[in-house]
């Protein structure tokens, strides 16, 4: 059965037409059902606002193929025919995208005779927000289907149009938001000496963590950290009392969030000592880092499929790495050669991309 490129598009734009956010799904749950009914499989919910279609092709274990669904709370400017009827919500990211891929995967699986594991497709919520991914390992679903391993992947403007890309090992980053509260005295600054500078410990704080981040971790190891926006006092001749910073850790290796995480409380305390103010760190846990198991990828290398190698990772973050915790994982890119950016209110693509990624995922199940 061969690639329809018709259906792709039309799914897509479909889809596109309903954005709808974090688990709250009931349009795109309803598509997504009422075209994977159609098929000789087994449709279900192994958990809220997650559907999954399971093909028994009376084999020992399953393959596993993800797409996410939520779309971005981004009001569309792309001006096309198929822009979201929902107000304030759109397809930023390319997700409806996604779902269109996996259910022409769906139509190709259908037809198939024989294959060497049963297949295994998920359509997850909340990728954007709380980590879907993470209830779905969480529901059993992998060890009741025995699944050998995983694939996904994802669309991005900044690789060539159609082309699937990956690479061995560290792939995308863990994420981590970073919020220090500093909380100081202010007075008038003609008598500055009865304040607590909240705005000097904050200056002082992001100017020692980014210090650490550059100058103590381990030579090689990829990382990031930093703020993005800073909030303090109330005028220009008065001592900030309160300070409030926002900002991301990211890195690959546990290690590496773990010092850096462990560094930023110390600085904390050092900052607190010089200024007097108090200060509150929280680091949260975030998703985890993507990386591709290597024996995986090398099957995947060695069965003759067509994508390109990245040479470095990306510090962006997904929760697909939840999956890869779970069993073997590889993830992969796919171009849409545009210049617009992912979550960009004129965000978009010509479905023809969709198809190289099908040709992907369809030789991937007879790996």
């Amino acid at each position: 059965m061969p690639i329809s490129l018709e259906r792709l598009t039309a799914r897509r734009r479909e889809l596109h037409r309903v954005p709808e956010l974090d688990k709250d799904l009931p349009e795109t749950l309803s598509y997504i059902k009422s075209q994977l009914e159609t098929l000789a499989c087994h449709v279900f919910s192994p958990c809220p606002s997650t559907v999954c279609a399971y093909f028994d092709f009376g084999k020992k274990d399953a393959a596993a193929f993800r797409s996410d669904m939520d779309a971005l709370p981004v009001v569309e400017k792309t001006g096309r025919d198929f822009c979201s009827l929902h107000k304030g919500k759109m397809h930023a990211c390319g997700h409806d995208g996604h779902m269109a891929m996996l259910l022409e995967l769906a139509e190709l699986v259908n037809e198939s005779r024989e294959l060497p594991h049963n297949v295994l497709l998920i359509f997850q919520p909340a990728e954007e927000t709380t980590g879907g991914a993470k209830e779905v390992c969480q529901s059993g679903i992998f060890e009741k289907y025995n699944v050998k391993h995983i694939f996904g992947m994802h669309l991005w403007p900044a690789l060539p149009a159609g082309r699937a890309a990956s690479k061995r090992g560290d792939m995308l980053a863990r994420s981590s938001e970073v919020t220090v509260e500093i909380t100081g005295k202010s007075s008038h600054i003609a008598r500055a000496f009865e304040g607590r500078d909240a705005l000097l410990s904050a200056v002082l704080f992001i100017q020692k963590a980014y210090d650490m981040a550059e100058n103590e971790v381990e030579r090689g190891q990829n990382r990031l950290l930093k703020f993005g926006k800073l909030e303090s006092g109330t005028a220009r001749n008065a001592i900030s009392a309160d300070s409030l910073i926002l900002g991301s850790l990211r890195s690959f290796a546990p290690t590496v969030f773990d010092f850096m995480r462990r560094r930023l409380y110390e600085i904390a305390s050092e900052v607190s000592d010089m200024t007097g103010c108090r200060i509150n760190v929280d680091i949260n846990e975030g998703y985890p880092a993507v990386i591709n198991d290597d024996g995986l990828f090398t099957a995947v290398e060695a069965h003759g499929v067509d994508f390109d190698r990245l040479k470095e990772p990306f510090m962006i973050a997904e929760d697909f790495s939840y999956y890869g915790l779970k069993v073997p994982s590889v993830f992969f890119l796919l171009g849409t050669g545009s210049d617009e950016p992912l979550h960009s209110d004129r965000f978009d693509f010509d479905e023809k991309v969709l198809v190289s990624v099908v040709e992907l995922f369809e030789k991937l199940l007879t790996l």
